[in-house]
This record gives C-alpha cells, sequence and structure tokens, in this order.
C-alpha cells in the first residue's frame, strides 16, 4: 500500500536522524484518522464538529457537561448567585495560563463570552438576558442579568456546537463574524499551528503547564489527563486507505469508520469498537429558507412530506449495521426527556402522493435546486443521494453539486442565491446533545440571518423559546419544548431523518477513550 511504503519510509528516515535514546523517539504519538478535517479553526464561527474537536484540544470551558449530562465546573473553582437570582459572581480556580504564558483573567473570561453569544444559537437566547459583565479582579467575573433565567450554567456548559470556549481577550476582541488567527488557548493540548497543513495534517502537543481538576474524568467534565506527548490528525480520505492504517498498525483510531466496514472491524482481534457517544446521533435535512424555492413554506412542507427515515438509514449505516440506527419521530433525541412525537411523525415514513399534491399547489416554477453533497464525510456522503431521488419523485428538479466538506461548511454561510454560488439544501448529522432542548438544538432557531445557516425566521418559534428559557419547572419545559417541536414543523425549520450509532475503531493497545457529547482526546493510553 502506498501509504504504508511512505510511513516506512518515514520511520526510516527518523530513526536515522534521531538515535532511538532521543526524546523524541520516546514521545508517545497518538495517530488518528478523524472524520473530517479542519479547514476553519475558528470553534465560534462554524458549527462543524471537527472544529469543536479542535477547540477542545486547545481550549477550556468554565462549566463542562459530563456523562450522564450534568453541568459541572471546569475553569470555575466556585460562584454565587444573588438572592434575586440576578446576579452570577464566578471565582476561577488556580493556576489557570494561557499557552503564551500568560494567566486567563476575568477580562478574557468576558471577552470570550461576548462573541461565543453573537453566534451560538443558546449563547445568543443567554445574551438576551444579560444586561452587562464585568471582572472585579483578575480571578473573577461577574455576569448580571435584566431577569432571572435558569440557563446560565446549561449555556455556559453547553458540551456541542458552539461551546462557551475560553480565549484571550484579545483574540476574542476578533469581530465575531470574522474568522480568527491567532489558535492560542488554555486547553490540554497546543496547537502546532507551523505543522499544521491544510487538508493533510493538523497537530497537537501535550501542554506541560495544564492543571487538570482533581476529579475523575467523566463526559467532557472532570480531569483532563494527557498520557500522550502528541496527538497527529491525518487526513486520509479514503475510507479503504484509514482502514487498512488501522490495521496495520500504521494509525491507532478512526475516529468514525465508514459503516460498511464495521462488520470486518468486529472480527478483527486487533481493534476494538468504541461507542464514544452519550447520545444517539441525527440526520437532519437543512433548507434555505432565505432564497427561492424554499423561502415559501409550502414548498418545505412538500419536501419534509417526501422524506422516509427508513431509506436514508439504510442507504447511510446499512442493513449489516441494524443495530447501529433507529428510526425516531421527534426533534429531541428519542429516550431522553423532551422527546415526543407530537408535529413531527409524519416525518419517519412520509407520503409521496401528499407531497407531490403539496408541491403542485404551492407554486414551484421548476426552477432547478442546489443540494450540496460533501464526498469525504462518510457518516453522512450518502444522505443527499437519497434525498435527491426522493425529492425527484415528489417534483423537484435537483442539481446535486458535489464537494469536500471543508467547501461544503464555506458554501453553506453564504446567502447568495442558489445559481449564483449558495444553495438550497444540505444534509447534516448533530450529536444528540446538541439537540437535547430548543435552546441548544440550533435547527430550531428562528431568530433570521442571526441564526444558523439556513436562517429560518419566526416571532412565533422565537417566543417560544423565549418562554422555555423562562420556565421554572420541568413540567412546563416539556409542554414548552413539544410546542416549539410543533411550530417548527409548521415553519419547516428542517426534516429530520433517523438516529443512529457511528463509534470509534481503535488499536488494542489504545485505552481510556471517553463516553462524550465530543472528541475528547485526554485521558487516552497508548500502551
Amino acid at each position: 500500500m502506498k501509504y504504508s511504503r511512505v510511513l516506512v519510509g518515514l520511520a526510516t528516515a527518523l530513526l536515522i536522524a534521531f538515535p532511538a535514546s532521543s526524546a523524541f523517539a520516546q514521545q508517545k504519538v497518538l495517530k488518528v484518522a478523524p472524520h473530517a478535517f479542519p479547514a476553519n479553526l475558528d470553534p465560534f464561527n462554524v458549527t462543524a464538529y471537527i472544529t469543536r474537536n479542535h477547540g477542545y484540544m486547545v481550549y477550556d470551558t468554565l462549566f463542562a457537561t459530563d456523562e450522564k449530562g450534568a453541568i459541572k465546573p471546569q475553569m470555575v473553582d466556585k460562584w454565587t448567585v444573588s438572592p434575586d437570582k440576578k446576579v452570577y459572581t464566578f471565582t476561577l480556580r488556580d493556576k489557570l495560563e494561557f499557552h503564551d504564558g500568560k494567566p486567563v483573567t476575568g477580562e478574557d473570561i468576558v471577552a470570550s463570552i461576548k462573541r461565543w453569544g453573537a453566534r451560538d444559537t443558546f449563547g445568543q437566547k443567554l445574551m438576551t438576558f444579560v444586561d452587562k459583565m464585568d471582572a472585579p479582579d483578575a480571578k473573577t467575573f461577574r455576569m448580571t442579568l435584566k431577569e432571572p433565567t435558569g440557563i446560565v450554567l446549561d449555556a455556559l456548559g453547553k458540551p456541542s456546537s458552539n461551546p462557551a470556549f475560553i480565549m484571550p481577550a484579545r483574540v476574542a476582541a476578533t469581530d465575531p463574524f470574522k474568522v480568527i488567527d491567532d489558535y492560542i488557548g488554555s486547553g490540554p493540548y497546543i496547537f502546532k499551528k507551523d505543522e499544521y497543513k491544510a487538508g493533510v495534517q493538523s497537530i497537537y502537543v501535550k501542554n506541560t503547564k495544564y492543571v487538570p481538576r482533581s476529579e475523575p474524568p467523566s463526559g467532557l467534565a472532570g480531569g483532563k489527563k494527557v498520557y500522550v506527548d502528541r496527538v497527529e490528525w491525518l487526513a486520509l480520505k479514503d475510507a479503504q486507505t484509514q482502514l487498512n492504517a488501522l490495521l496495520a498498525g500504521e494509525i491507532d483510531m478512526i475516529e468514525q469508520p465508514a459503516f460498511e466496514q464495521y462488520p470486518q472491524l468486529r472480527k478483527d482481534p486487533r481493534v476494538n469498537i468504541v461507542d464514544t457517544g452519550t447520545v444517539n446521533y441525527q440526520y437532519v435535512m437543512r433548507f434555505n429558507h432565505l432564497v427561492p424555492p424554499f423561502n415559501n413554506v409550502k414548498v418545505r412542507e412538500a419536501a419534509m412530506w417526501a422524506m422516509n427515515q427508513e431509506a436514508f438509514l439504510r442507504a447511510q449505516v446499512g442493513p449489516e449495521n441494524e443495530s447501529m440506527f433507529f428510526t425516531c419521530p421527534s426533534m429531541y433525541p428519542c429516550g431522553t426527556p423532551l422527546a415526543t412525537p407530537k408535529g413531527s411523525e409524519f416525518m419517519v415514513k412520509g407520503n409521496m402522493a401528499k407531497a407531490q399534491e403539496l408541491l403542485k399547489a404551492s407554486g414551484y416554477d421548476g426552477k432547478p435546486i442546489v443540494v450540496m453533497r460533501p464526498t469525504d464525510l462518510q457518516s453522512i456522503h450518502k444522505l443527499p443521494l437519497v434525498a435527491t431521488q426522493l425529492l425527484r419523485q415528489a417534483g423537484f428538479k435537483v442539481d446535486l453539486i458535489t464537494m469536500d466538506w471543508g467547501s461544503l461548511v464555506a458554501r453553506r454561510s453564504k446567502k447568495d442565491p442558489a445559481d449564483q454560488g449558495g444553495w438550497n439544501i444540505f444534509l447534516t448529522a448533530w450529536v444528540g446533545a446538541d439537540i437535547m432542548n430548543p435552546l441548544t438544538s440550533a435547527p430550531l432557531g428562528g431568530n433570521g440571518e442571526k441564526g444558523w445557516a439556513g436562517w429560518a425566521t419566526d416571532a412565533t418559534l422565537e417566543k417560544l423559546r423565549d418562554d422555555y428559557a423562562r420556565a421554572g419547572t420541568d413540567a412546563d419545559k416539556k409542554r414548552l419544548a413539544e410546542e416549539v417541536q410543533v411550530r417548527a414543523t409548521q415553519v419547516g425549520t428542517h426534516a429530520i431523518l433517523g438516529e443512529y450509532k457511528n463509534p470509534a475503531a481503535v488499536r488494542k493497545n489504545i485505552t481510556g477513550v471517553l463516553k462524550t457529547a465530543g472528541s475528547a482526546y485526554w485521558n487516552i493510553q497508548k500502551n
């Protein structure tokens, strides 16, 4: 295999250049085939999970979500809430410092929260409650609310896209809608910008000055202890190349193997299959609400009725992996507290005859719609093929445009008409932790151009999400979450396409892989 010969040649060259006793030769290097490659390295700028994973390598968070979904302190040592529940005062724990040696201060926290709050769906909602933020001293920051809300810690400890990562104030001062180019954080790894090669490799080295919490790791919370010296994300875009490299011991881990490889992986004695998720993933189809024809709710409704979850799941995950996929009528993950079929249950099976009828009545003019397909993201690359087939059966004319995932993420941020470099539909997956409630779920936002790509606008939906943020009881949250789902279906924010698992494959000598809402590379040991 070509890749194998390259690695052997590289290893030989390194052994000649560095004696076996050198510090370099003694390093423990974790080699990973990630599920995608980080083209955009700004964790507030995109919701791409590979960028989120990059964020967890480099940055730390104030709070974190454990394996059971509970919010725990991370950078925060202690906090108090005023009697009127409007003033939160947080004290940072000792020995927090950025990779450049400068201490983390309250000013850094305030600046980071402001930048995150301008982009993240949950952050935007939190900021509507915030009157002001300030830093009374270097180790303290304070948040004063206009009115009480119970979402402060949930928002600051949000586990997935986009977590509230903490940056130096000078970096956080960057316009939220511009991409940063300085990746100094205070997290457990340091990003090697000088070794980064777009589309080839992304390298991280152990932050030897990082002081982990004393608690055992659980999910994204607890002590972030690093047992390897270096993590290399290698862009082996071909699934077979990834598999061959893993079985030959040339890489240690495939973050998300191609689904058709699981039968072989399950039988191989050199490999363990590790379920790294706490909640199932959910497939979704997202419409661009700004440009024709999906600026018309009737056209969106027709497309939603054309969908069939079983068709997507069998094509993408495969009948050989039936234990890894599940139909689900809820926009919140099935089996979680807010899951409900109300309003969206028709999307499990759809109804093609009704879809055709609705499209004819919608006024759709027959102009081709642009569906984007990423060819290098194994977990979703077949979804657009199924969507295209179903949409054509419903009566749509479809232009299926292929590109790599990084290009898709860039293009989906464009608000131009589809025939001028924009788009109409893309399909993606959300980790369950991202869609647990109306505020964490970016697809449920109705705040227009401030929201997630697709830019759904609906005042009623936003009012319901506001009410959810003010809800004082679990019963009220349950009721309002259901109302949000019903309204989102009426508005046609997105179509839900079923749930699945996509566990990692690791060599038998790799242990300590955590179950998280993201991908955590601390606690991993290479024996």
